[in-house]
């Protein structure tokens, strides 16, 4: 299984970019290549499109408000992996009440490609992500 980890510091508390992040139908909020989530299932699926009219479906695994992290795993997406489980926690920064790390990892087995080949394609959508987020609270 192959695996990957990305995490950024924002210069805004937990509380507020979990109150941004936190829902599992948030992403069109704070990410710009996915304009379209519906949530079904009373709120454990989602259904992502992304802005080239791509479809994802992923299904929340583990969500804890308090700990501010959800779990999910991807049932159907355009990506050359199996098992894909991924989670989202915003950390607290000892010392830094209004700093956040976010950190964004995921954990998959590669079909067809390297694992350092998945490995770079979810980093990379990782990283870009928390780019986004970093934008967004800045905007």
């Amino acid at each position: 299984m192959a695996s990957t980890t990305a995490s950024l510091d924002i210069p805004r508390s937990p509380d507020h970019v979990w109150q941004l992040i936190g829902g599992f139908g948030s992403l069109p909020d704070w990410l710009p290549y996915i304009p379209k989530s519906e949530l079904g299932e009373g709120g454990r699926v989602r259904r992502l499109t992304n802005a080239d009219g791509g479809v994802i479906v992923e299904r929340l695994v583990e969500f804890n408000e308090a700990e501010r992290h959800y779990g999910y795993a991807i049932e159907q997406a355009p990506f050359p992996v199996t098992g894909y489980l991924s989670t989202l926690t915003v950390h607290a920064v000892p010392g830094s009440p209004d700093t956040s790390r976010v950190e964004w990892s995921g954990a998959f087995t590669p079909v067809g490609v390297s694992d350092a080949e998945a490995e770079d394609l979810f980093h990379g959508i990782y990283a870009d992500g928390l780019a986004a987020l970093l934008k967004t609270v800045q905007a």
